[in-house]
């Protein structure tokens, strides 16, 4: 089995007199290292923005960054870049990696000017990796550093999830403060991708050197997670499924008869995927009783589409003298998700003109980290709530900070 799959509830033990009970289901998944072809090829796509406004330092630091990329690249390897900036541009056409130097100076050629279409440069970008697509890992980044003056937001947005359907994840680097931090995640998390922030020219280089080190670790591609329920056994209402690792997304769920499903994307080589489900659970007769079964969908560029992982039953211990046996694990990745959601009510609180809601909320969300022992993250959400009850505005580099510490563990 290509792939691992390991269901964990945060307590497996049910009062079995009890009407219904909630539990929370910890699914870890990730592809297999020694199970997986090393040799499948990257199809990488740069999409970079060279409007007038990343002038100076802050191109020149990109084209570095590429480079580096460049130096990476093994051989077999595809890659292609596109530049945009009220239009977009093929600035390197789709190729395997022969000669690097030449490509270098293809995107050594790249000048700043006008203004920003984000949505012309993710089209033309999906279009040109596209060429690449067969038997590849096909990987775009998107980076930019202002807002999408000359696009449309919800074609991003479109676009992101057809890159997705045709299985190219899209990842969103945002430079400098003043992108917009809504658009670049949506279109990240729509595209499978990750989003990374760059907040000084200087670390364009390590901020594209880790986001590559992630998709070199990519094995499986195109991963669905499909699970069964019993009939006494149902998903919470409200935001039932979310990944909670390596970082934290709300995942739509679609339901196909008696089955549900959720996109997971890209699968990483010995490197967790934990998707969090909220799920209630009837009352059942005493001892070890079914309550669902998981399956992994995925694609293996190596061999083929639509595979499948063997099923995994889930099962909780019905016991009449009930005593909690809480798993520690699952409960660290019920904290991450509080410190999530805790982060986006104090947004939609500071939206609304209520800073001293906001503050709270953050404060909160900065405990929720310090019982995870996200100490660093602790310290950026404590950070924004002191300067919201001191009477400052939080800068776009606060929030930026702020929505980042919500959704990763910090190092």
């Amino acid at each position: 089995m290509k792939v691992s799959l390991l269901p964990v509830l945060n307590d497996p033990n049910l009062d079995a007199a009890a009407p219904s009970t909630q539990r929370q289901l910890a699914i870890s998944v990730s592809a297999m290292a020694r199970e997986i072809d090393s040799s499948v090829p990257l199809n990488l796509c740069l999409i970079l923005d060279h409007s007038g406004s990343m002038g100076g330092r802050p191109l020149e630091t990109v084209k570095q960054a590429a480079g580096r990329l460049l130096d990476r690249l093994k051989p077999g390897d595809r890659f292609c870049a596109v530049a945009f900036d009220h239009k977009a541009k093929v600035l390197v056409p789709n190729q395997i990696v022969g000669d690097p130097a030449s490509i270098k100076r293809q995107i050594e050629q790249l000048r700043p000017a006008g203004g920003t279409a984000i949505d012309e440069g993710i089209k033309l970008g999906i279009e040109e990796l596209g060429k690449g697509k067969k038997e590849t890992i096909s990987q775009a980044f998107l980076l930019t550093d202002g807002e999408n003056e000359h696009g449309d937001d919800s074609r991003c947005l479109k676009l992101a999830k057809l890159a997705a359907e045709y299985n190219l994840t899209l990842n969103s680097l945002g430079f400098g403060d003043s992108w917009n931090q809504d658009i670049l995640e949506k279109i990240a998390d729509a595209g499978g991708g990750a989003l990374a922030h760059i907040q000084r020219p200087e670390d364009a280089v390590d901020e594209f050197g880790k986001l590559f080190t992630r998709v070199q670790g990519v094995g499986l591609t195109n991963a669905y997670l499909l699970f069964s329920l019993m009939p006494k056994v149902r998903l919470a209402e409200l935001k039932p499924i979310a990944q909670v690792a390596p970082d934290t997304i709300e995942l739509p769920v679609q339901q196909q008869g008696d089955r549900f499903m959720v996109r997971l994307g890209d699968l990483m080589k010995d490197v967790e995927r934990v998707i969090l489900a909220n799920i209630y659970i009837g009352q059942l007769p005493e001892g070890t009783q079914a309550i669902g079964q998981l399956q992994i969908r995925y694609d293996d560029p190596s061999v083929g589409q639509n595979l499948l992982s063997d099923p995994v039953a889930i099962s909780a211990n019905v016991v009449k003298v009930y005593q909690p046996a809480l798993n520690p694990m699952v409960q660290q990745h019920i904290l991450a998700l509080a410190k999530y959601r805790q982060t986006q009510l104090a947004e939609t609180r500071l939206q609304q003109g209520d800073r001293a809601g906001a503050a709270t909320m953050l404060q909160t969300a900065a405990k929720t980290a310090l019982q995870m022992g996200d100490k660093s993250a602790a310290t950026v959400l404590q950070t924004s709530a002191t300067r919201l009850q001191s009477g400052e505005q939080l800068s776009e580099a606060d929030r930026k900070k702020t929505r980042i510490a919500s959704k990763t563990i910090l190092k």
